[in-house]
């Protein structure tokens, strides 16, 4: 499996439109095992995302899809910075398939 973790910040009073683009444009991503957003609770600006991926090739492929870009696009003038980025390797947990 393969993770991503990152922060990002949405400019001032833009993170809820953000977020709302991001859900949007994430609901059918294949080999997508779990993509997580979340409100950073220190943080009014900021957003954490959480992936799971069944490959690093599947999250890559993702990036070409068109619900992705469409997202992308739109989204892009809304995010002020890309603050942290962090790959993991999943090994499991609730929900995620047994290694």
């Amino acid at each position: 499996m393969y993770g991503l973790i990152g922060k990002l910040r949405a400019h001032p009073g833009q993170r809820d439109a953000l977020i709302a683009i991001l859900l949007e444009g994430t609901a059918a991503m294949p080999g997508c095992l779990s993509y997580v957003i979340a409100k950073d609770k220190a943080d009014a600006d900021a957003i954490w995302i959480t992936e799971t991926w069944d490959s690093a090739a599947s999250h890559k492929a993702s990036l070409t899809l068109p619900s992705v870009q469409a997202a992308i696009t739109k989204g892009r003038p809304l995010i002020a910075a890309f603050t942290d980025r962090f790959e993991t390797e999943p090994v499991g947990g609730h929900g995620l398939p047994q290694q």
